[in-house]
């Protein structure tokens, strides 16, 4: 759709000045038959330039207003309205009938085929009044209050204000059938539920600004606790690691409770014990000497750490060490019968 130029006349707070008018070649019969209706002198409209003079004269007179609609607004604000239980008398007393009146600025029977209006001053002034007595102290009270409210509610008025002195209604040509003497007219064919829409379309809501997005800080979620933690500190059987055979001795003369006694003492021990590296054995302690029969000490369990080979594999395990003790021989069932064996072993691992 190419863009259509106005006359100046059709601009804000400009006043008013003849209509702009573009007829075709050949001037349509329906606008002939207005003319002739209207015209209390008899003229003759035998060309296009006399239409042409005819229409300009009937739509530049001061008398030619169109009422475009009409629209019924309260006379107040709605915390000063009359309470009523008849509605007649309330809407009598409460509200006005608001004629919505415009003139004729352009008419284009050429290219767009089309008729533009220009609210009146007075209609102007109206909705004016209207917008700021009665519409602003309503939007104001409906919305809570800001820090800007006032300000923005002043913007409200000052947009409205513009926007009404802008405000241009075009219709179809045909709108001219409704033309009647002295140049005042009507809208036909529902063209006035039309220009309602457009002028209640001025009042725009008081808009509050939007709520301040604020960031929530939650807190680091916390590490899910284990299933198995009360018992995370006491290892299990299967963990246990091979112990040297220089660790067990038996501290007892019965055979069946050193073996009990050696059991649980490996079962007791943590797994960082048990992973100590091993000691060197000390063989600076005479074998002549009476063995004691005496609990061993933990010193002797737990001694500091020392550089030193490992043993060989072929020392005697813990078990083998308690088979082979009785409660018969030596004291403490070590077998001192067989001391010559050990000996040997020990000067060869050496």
């Amino acid at each position: 759709m190419p863009i259509t130029l106005l006359p100046a006349s059709a601009a804000a707070f400009a006043p008013r000045a003849s209509p702009n008018i573009v007829l075709n070649t050949k001037v349509d019969p329906w606008l002939t038959a207005t003319l002739k209706r209207i015209n209390r002198i008899k003229r003759p409209l035998n060309s296009v330039p006399q239409h042409f003079r005819c229409l300009t004269e009937t739509l530049s007179a001061p008398t030619a207003i169109w009422t475009l609609c009409s629209i019924m607004l309260p006379k107040a604000p709605d915390s000063e309205l009359r309470k009523d239980e008849n509605p007649l008398i309330e809407a009598l007393f409460n509200y006005q009938l608001v004629h919505i009146e415009a003139y004729v600025v352009h008419v284009d029977m050429v290219s767009q085929n089309e008729v533009a209006f220009k609210l009146t001053p007075e209609t102007i002034e109206s909705l004016v009044e209207y917008h700021k007595d009665i519409y602003s102290v309503d939007t104001s009270a409906s919305t809570w209050n800001w820090s800007e409210k006032e300000v923005q509610l002043k913007k409200l008025q000052e947009n409205f204000v513009q926007a009404a002195n802008k405000f241009v209604y075009r219709t179809n040509a045909i709108a001219l059938e409704g033309l009647e003497e002295d140049g005042a007219g009507e809208l036909l064919s529902g063209g006035s539920e039309e220009v309602k829409s457009a002028i209640m379309g001025l009042f725009l809501p008081l808009l509050p600004p939007p709520p301040r997005v604020v960031d929530v800080v939650r807190p680091a979620p916390l590490l899910p606790s284990s299933t198995g933690s009360e018992n995370w500190w006491q290892p299990s059987l299967s963990q246990v690691a091979p112990a040297d055979s220089w660790r067990v001795v038996p501290s007892s003369p019965s055979a069946t409770s050193s073996v009990d006694s050696n059991a649980n003492m490996w079962a007791n021990m943590s797994l960082s014990e048990l992973q100590l590296p091993s000691p060197a054995p000390s063989y600076s302690l005479p074998y002549s000497q009476p063995y004691c029969t005496s609990s061993y000490s933990a010193p002797m369990y737990y001694s500091s750490p020392m550089t030193c080979a490992p043993l060989m594999p072929s020392l005697p395990l813990p078990s083998m060490l308690a088979q082979q003790c009785s409660t018969s021989v030596g004291f403490g069932g070590f077998g001192w019968d067989r001391y010559q064996e050990y000996t040997t072993q020990f000067a060869t691992t050496m």
